[in-house]
């Protein structure tokens, strides 16, 4: 019969419940019994995942806990019999199967893992599946009544509602035939009115053509003006910037040839002060050798410099100017310094050859990777740093060719393409080993 666990067929067959199906007012049950019991129990019998929760007010520790309280009843065996000693010792009558109480007798077997313990849990999801159907059952019939009264209202509400639209549907047909009689009159002003709109808006047409034509021929006369003043301020522009152009470029060139000259005039004045000093020491006739016939007076021609005195006479000419191939020179002498300090060391003994000789110096880098340059280079010495994409080969090149023909020019670099071209410009090529033994005696 419904409401008693059919057990007969069950008995002496130990069946574990399956807990994912307890209804819910059993797994209430259990969380009370278990958070209620929790508050007692000594600490090596509370699992680790509900030692949280045994820190919870009784009040709300079944509510709150009940997650990890049946976790604990299902998965920990120890802490399900502790709860079932502590029920057996403070609330006994817990533990009886009462077919009266469903809930509690299926809450009792399921701690207990009695063989009855899977009937209780359907007999009891049964009864809440029918309460919860009777509840259904009841809303609908109390819903269902409440609909009734309200059509039954608003059946009233309808024929009140009819007997007032046939009262309003009357004085609605009076008033539309006035409101007929009345636009039959509007409609015959209407038509006078729309026949001057119309006549109106043909002579607004024309004034609007005549004035868009008349805004036409403004717009292309101020386009034109426009166009010829932009073209005037464009050439103004361009003339200022090619007179600009021309100005700065006469002044280069004014500057490069005051430069050139100043350099061929210090070049001659100390070409003829050695050539007096020369005569000075020479008689003025010629000598017996002089007079020898089938030899020919060798010239001086421009060669390589193979030691540091070739080197100390050439740097002893008058206006000399030695340009040195920077990094070529630093990684012949000192190639373990960084790039940084290979450049410093360089530019110190440099300064201390520029003052001892007097010579003009000027030392080229390749600016390629060149992190940060040199506020002030060091005192006789100009530093020059390629631009990008500019090798340093070139600008000693530049520098050479812009020499007035004459000036004694030395360029230190044991590159051979560097010697070879500076050597056809007129120049003394130097290796940097020599330069290096050289400096090593500043």
């Amino acid at each position: 019969m419904d409401g008693q666990p059919e057990v007969a067929d069950q008995a002496g067959t130990e069946e574990v419940p399956d807990w994912s199906g307890i209804p819910d007012p059993i797994r209430a049950r259990l969380a009370e019994l278990a958070a209620e019991a929790l508050g007692t129990l000594s600490r090596v019998d509370i699992p680790q995942t509900l030692r949280a929760v045994a820190k919870f007010a009784p009040a709300k520790r079944a509510r709150l806990g009940a997650g990890p309280l049946l976790a604990a009843l299902r998965d920990n065996q120890a802490f399900r019999t502790a709860v079932v000693e502590w029920c057996r010792e403070h609330r006994p009558s817990v533990l009886d199967l009462n077919p009266a109480d469903a809930v509690a007798s299926g809450a009792a077997a399921v701690l207990v893992e009695a063989d009855t313990a899977q009937l209780y849990i359907e007999l009891v999801a049964r009864r809440t599946e029918d309460a919860h159907l009777r509840a259904d059952r009841d809303a609908a019939i109390t819903k269902a009544d409440k609909l009734a009264a309200e059509a039954e209202k608003l059946h009233a509400e309808l024929d009140i509602a009819k007997g007032a639209a046939h009262q309003v549907s009357t004085d609605r047909e009076a008033e539309l035939e006035k409101l007929r009689k009345r636009l039959r009159e509007q409609g015959v002003r209407l038509k006078q009115a729309r026949d001057e709109a119309a006549a109106a808006a043909e002579e607004l047409q024309r004034s609007r053509a005549e004035f868009e034509a008349e805004t036409q021929t403004l717009r292309a006369t101020r386009d034109r003006e426009r166009e010829r003043a932009e073209l005037e301020r464009n050439r103004a522009a361009r003339a200022k910037e090619d007179a600009e152009i021309a100005r700065q470029s006469a002044r280069e060139a004014r500057q490069a040839d005051e430069v050139r000259l100043e350099l061929l005039v210090d070049t001659l004045a100390g070409a003829v002060t050695g050539l007096r000093r020369e005569l000075a020491l020479g008689g003025s006739g010629p000598r017996p050798a002089d007079m020898v016939r089938g030899a020919t007076t060798a010239h001086g021609t421009v060669g390589r410099v193979e030691d540091p005195a070739a080197l100390d006479r050439l740097l002893a000419l008058p206006s000399v100017h030695m340009v040195v191939d920077g990094y070529n020179v630093t990684k012949t002498g000192y190639p373990d310094l960084t790039l940084s300090g290979q450049r410093d060391r360089l530019n110190q003994q440099l300064a201390a050859l520029a003052a001892r000789t007097g010579a003009e110096v000027t030392v080229v880098f390749d600016g390629a990777g060149v992190v940060a340059v040199p506020q002030a280079p060091p005192r006789g010495v100009r530093v020059l740093f390629s631009d990008p994409g500019v090798l340093a080969d070139d600008v000693i090149r530049a520098l050479v060719t812009a020499e007035p023909e004459g000036r004694p020019v030395v360029v230190a670099t044991s590159d051979r393409a560097v010697a070879d071209s500076v050597r056809r410009r007129g120049a003394h090529p130097v290796p940097s080993a020599v330069l290096i033994a050289r400096l090593g005696r500043v």
